[in-house]
């Protein structure tokens, strides 16, 4: 695959959208729930991404399994991980929150050596797997001291980060779609799924809504959400998987600075460290026997 100026074009825009969903979670959550923040973050993305397939003239699955798969997707690729990461942002920093998202490279390479028979550990992978746990270990011990960051909502980042691990390997064993089609079917049931779990996020009066916080749940809800999705496929079918694997060491990186930067949110020396062992594990997994 030929990768040219616009694909790394492509890339610093993913990493822009994606690193910036915990500055833009955190600004939600001001007035927002959390399951208000995933159910319109969901709802919004799903507009976002039928429109584009509308645009490329894509049509629907007719039959019962893809959307069985959907569903899936939808559940753990999604609405899990999507709850996890806003219930865990109530109670710590939207950079910490990104740098604890590196760690699912990582835990992706344990689980790939127990379910894809194609794709077992070596020693790269597992001295780099310890270097990144090591990273997350060296957060957990002073949050437990420190007044921003809670152990508990450390844990529920680290769990979002497992569910995405997850639902690569589901979607290693299940069959490919179109891109653009998925994106919006799997946004389309997850909107709706949200919506039953949690009908209550209907009942809001909007106009007490602020407006940084109504702009960020939407900029959420079009960008991360949806366009990510296409940009995503468009990277992968353009450069390929490896060349988009880079964004593992950049997203932490920017929605860590991010969040110091724009939110005044601390950087401490310990979290500088963590950051560079966690993505040093993930430089040192990549290499081959």
């Amino acid at each position: 695959m030929h990768i040219n100026k616009r694909n790394y074009s492509l890339l610093g825009l993913l990493v822009l959208m994606w690193g910036s969903s915990f500055l833009l979670i955190d600004r939600s959550l001001l007035f927002f729930t959390p399951e208000q923040v995933v159910g319109y973050r969901l709802f919004i993305g799903a507009i976002t991404m039928i429109l584009v397939s509308f645009f490329y003239g894509k049509s629907f699955p007719r039959s019962i399994t893809p959307w069985l798969h959907f569903i899936v997707y939808a559940v753990i690729g999604n609405i899990l991980p999507y709850l996890l990461i806003a219930t865990g942002q109530v109670t710590i920093t939207s950079g910490m929150a990104g740098l604890l998202m590196a760690i699912m490279p990582l835990v992706t390479i344990v689980l790939a050596h127990i379910f894809l028979p194609n794709d077992r550990l070596n020693r790269y992978k597992v001295f780099g797997f310890i270097i990144g746990i090591s990273g997350v270990l060296f957060i957990l011990s002073p949050s437990i001291n420190d007044g921003s960051n809670t152990f508990f909502g450390i844990l529920l980042v680290l769990a979002a980060a497992c569910a995405y691990a997850v639902n690569t390997i589901i979607a290693s064993r299940l069959p490919s779609y179109d891109p653009i089609v998925s994106s919006a079917c799997v946004l389309l049931v997850a909107s709706v799924l949200s919506f039953f779990i949690w009908p209550g996020i209907f009942f809001i009066n909007f106009s007490e809504v602020p407006l940084f916080s109504g702009f960020s749940v939407i900029l959420l809800g079009i960008l991360p959400t949806g366009i990510a999705a296409l940009v995503y496929f468009i990277i992968i079918n353009s450069a390929g998987a490896t060349f988009l694997s880079n964004i593992n060491y950049l997203i932490p990186v920017v929605a860590f600075f991010l969040g110091a930067l724009l939110l005044g949110e601390d950087i401490l020396l310990s979290n500088l460290l963590a950051l560079l062992l966690i993505i040093s594990g993930i430089f040192v997994s990549r290499f081959k026997s």
